[in-house]
């Protein structure tokens, strides 16, 4: 046996695990760093090279990781996203969590790092087309995924307008009045919303 190995390979193992948990950890600086940058700037102020600086990386590492700037907005929008946990459980309850979620969002005073980052690059192309995978991969398709009946695209379509509406309404109006309301209220209001939204189609006889 060669000074400096183990029976079981252990040192190998732990420095295969070391460089496991540096790999996470260049990975999670990158992605912080994306976020914090494009949150001051928008998509189009930012390059991969001022990421990878911000993240003392380089910027073969950021395309190694993410493969381009636009997957990185899009990992870093569904990593800062709470809404696939709030979908996610019992079926039922799902009107009433999404309710409470618009609520805590609505009621947030200070601006949180998703919305300056949609807010200063909602309107890039390349945003557009990120945008439309999360509302499909993170929203629509667990909402389908829970519901029963026919039609269950169409009630989760329907559901997501109201959850990604409030972007535009606290861009261009502000949350003022919502954040006046009591709060019981508006999470009743919203529960019936989201209820109506997601319920099967009544087809009417004529």
């Amino acid at each position: 046996m060669q000074v400096g190995e183990q029976v079981g390979g252990q040192p190998g193992g732990a420095a295969a695990r070391r460089r496991k948990r540096d790999r996470e950890a260049t990975r999670r600086r990158i992605l912080d760093a994306a976020r914090d940058l494009f949150g001051e700037h928008g998509y189009d102020g930012v390059t991969v090279r001022m990421i990878a600086g911000r993240a003392e990386a380089n910027t073969a590492l950021v395309h190694r990781y993410f493969g381009s700037k636009a997957a990185l907005f899009g990992e870093v929008l569904a990593g800062e996203s709470m809404i696939r946990g709030v979908i996610a459980g019992d079926p039922g309850g799902l009107p009433r969590r999404l309710a409470e979620h618009f609520v805590r969002q609505v009621d947030q005073r200070s601006v949180t790092a998703m919305s300056r980052m949609l807010d200063r690059s909602a309107g890039h192309p390349e945003v557009k087309e990120i945008l439309l995978r999360y509302l499909e991969d993170v929203i629509v398709e667990p909402m389908v995924a829970q519901l029963q009946g026919p039609d269950a695209r169409a009630r989760a379509l329907l559901a997501s307008t109201i959850i990604m509406g409030g972007g535009p309404v606290r861009r261009m109006v502000g949350l003022g009045d919502l954040r006046a309301a009591d709060p019981a209220d508006l999470t009743d209001r919203l529960t019936a919303m989201f209820t109506a939204a997601l319920a099967p189609s009544v087809h009417r006889e004529t």
